[in-house]
């Protein structure tokens, strides 16, 4: 009985831990926010005083130098600066972030960025969220958007792919 425990133990173990290049990513790791950077990006510790550099899947905020990038770094903040949360990681990327759907108390915290109006929906990344995310970022998007939530409250919000993209534009 014994034996069939612990093996079944490290399968569970086995289970949780993904391999992707360039580090693990673990599919329910827990820690505390010890760091919000903008709107899409935070530092959690987790119980091994290790810190993982996160960012928010599904969603992109906009730049801290962009409008409404200050009050989006700030809303993620008050909803988990400090807080315990559940990262679901799916990929690292180039970076070396680790890109996560963050659930705190039992609230994905991506989305409810979505529902305020400060982040887009980045549907460039729509295929790595679930059928049950897609809809629901989509839904969030056009609710906050027709009811001029947060961004949506611009005349012309720019997204900040686009907005990146003029700034390397502007430089050259």
């Amino acid at each position: 009985m014994k034996w069939r425990t612990m093996r079944q133990t490290s399968a569970n173990m086995l289970a949780a831990i993904v391999f992707i290049p360039g580090g693990f990513a673990y599919a329910d790791m827990t820690g505390k926010v010890v760091a919000v950077a903008d709107g899409d990006t935070i530092t959690v510790l987790d119980g091994a005083k290790t810190q993982h550099k996160i960012r928010l899947a599904g969603i992109d905020a906009p730049e801290s130098k962009q409008a409404f990038g200050q009050a989006s770094k700030k809303h993620l903040s008050d909803l988990v600066f400090g807080r315990d949360v559940t990262l679901d990681c799916g990929k690292t990327d180039k970076y070396r972030r680790e890109v996560c759907v963050v659930m705190v108390d039992g609230q994905d915290a991506n989305l409810a960025q979505v529902k305020a109006g400060m982040a887009w929906w980045y549907r460039q990344y729509k295929k790595e969220q679930t059928s049950q995310q897609r809809p629901a970022y989509e839904a969030a998007e056009a609710f906050a958007k027709a009811g001029k939530v947060g961004l949506w409250g611009d005349a012309d919000p720019v997204p900040p792919w686009e907005w990146r993209h003029r700034q390397v534009d502007s430089r050259r």
